[in-house]
């Protein structure tokens, strides 16, 4: 999981007991489900009730170009740049050290890109020699710590593409901001990951790419996807916020788990 094998046994029996003697057990996707259910939860007891956002909070048209100017300034991004965005821990299981090794490849064919990273960390430092070893100083910025919301949701608009390539993601509640905000989102999609579940990579509905995190060239691929065609990004996140407004606002979270609770009470 999350903790990559080195995980707590005194609360794996915790939970799994609890498991056990639960009338119900919700989690927040069917990729954790089937986890749950391998690590022998009564499959019968398991609900999915996935994880919220407010759009009406994180919408893009409550941000202004003057804002999104702003940001991409304060790291040296000009208006004909591509910007890639990373919002999360730095942690092994976010997959960012795969993210800064696509970055020469990328580089190759989109030379005018630059990656953003906001988060903290285990492997900051380590992610900063990488960048100095690979060479890549001048296009990737690091902001290691924690953001308000306010400034995280200008973020967002301002970048061109969102990437989020976790080896181990029950539910990506960055993710889901992300698709509020309209951008195209490029995620992990192997193991137990919500993201398969959030981010539709093909057909009419289309709203990012799923790729494989273990993988730098593949990471690379998918935001290569978004890079080469504005148009088809911008309509990827026109219907990433569609989703998010039908299937991921609080209300319909909350009707969600209150018709679970009817369901058990």
């Amino acid at each position: 999981g999350r903790s990559v094998g080195r995980g707590s046994h005194a609360i794996k029996d915790i939970e799994f007991e609890g498991g056990q003697i639960a009338d119900c057990v919700i989690t927040v996707s069917y990729a954790m489900k089937d986890e749950l259910e391998k690590l022998g939860f009564p499959s019968d007891k398991i609900r999915v009730c996935w994880n919220g956002v407010d759009p009406s909070k994180y919408d893009p048209n409550k941000v202004s170009n003057k804002q999104k100017q702003q940001v991409r300034t304060n790291y040296g991004i000009k208006d004909y740049e591509n910007m890639l965005l990373f919002v999360g821990r730095l942690v092994t299981v976010k997959g960012v050290d795969n993210l800064v090794k696509s970055i020469p490849n990328i580089l190759k064919d989109f030379p005018n890109t630059k990656l953003v990273i906001l988060g903290v960390g285990d492997m900051e430092w380590q992610l900063k020699n990488m960048v100095q070893k690979l060479g890549i100083q001048n296009n990737v910025f690091f902001r290691n710590e924690f953001i308000s919301e306010p400034e995280r949701i200008i973020h967002y608009a301002a970048a061109d593409c969102v990437v989020l390539p976790s080896i181990y993601e029950p539910f990506g509640i960055v993710c889901t901001e992300s698709m509020s905000m309209a951008k195209p989102t490029v995620v992990g999609a192997r193991g137990t990951n919500g993201f398969r579940e959030q981010i539709i990579p093909s057909g009419d509905n289309q709203n990012g790419y799923h790729v494989n995190p273990f993988d730098p060239r593949d990471i690379a691929w998918g935001i290569k996807q978004v890079l080469q065609d504005k148009n088809h990004a911008i309509l990827m996140g026109n219907n990433a916020r569609k989703r998010v407004i039908d299937e991921f606002s609080w209300e319909s979270v909350a009707k969600r788990t209150i018709d679970i609770y009817k369901e058990f009470l």
